[in-house]
């Protein structure tokens, strides 16, 4: 247990902890490690509409060679959009998603993920989680389909 010193803790004890959580807290941003980046609140779309569920790599990554995956786990098959080295695998995807879902395939070699989903239903509504299987990243799209 670290020794008080006035009810403070020595000042060397404060500046080797602060160090170590600066550390812990930059880990990834110092290995050069990109995060997955989702957006912050749902998205919300009218049935019929088109609507982009928004996933990118910060800072910027190539992704266009990677094994790349969006799925939501209330479906069977969970693939909404799988892809190898930028070709789309669609015998893994869910029926209901057939000829509805693409990525931006130019944008893959700047970290952009983001997938479009084409005259969404509303049985569209629900979690999407986008993933990087070979970096073990992933972020989620809560979306819901209304009138």
């Amino acid at each position: 247990m670290a020794h008080q010193q006035d009810g403070l803790f020595p000042q060397s004890l404060l500046k080797a902890f602060s160090v170590l959580i600066f550390i812990i807290l930059s880990k990834d941003v110092c290995n050069g490690q990109p995060q997955l980046i989702g957006p912050s609140q749902a998205l919300v779309a009218r049935a019929g509409d088109d609507v982009i569920l928004p996933c990118h790599l910060e800072p910027a990554y190539d992704v266009s060679i990677k094994t790349l995956e969006w799925t939501r786990s209330s479906l069977d098959p969970r693939f909404v959009y799988v892809s190898r080295a930028s070709q789309e695998i669609e015998k893994l995807k869910n029926p209901s998603f057939k000829g509805r879902t693409s990525l931006f395939v130019d944008e893959l070699k700047y970290g952009n993920i983001s997938l479009k989903i084409s005259k969404v239903k509303f049985d569209d509504t629900g979690t999407y989680k986008c993933y990087i299987p070979e970096m073990e990243k992933e972020a989620f799209v809560e979306l819901v389909v209304g009138k």
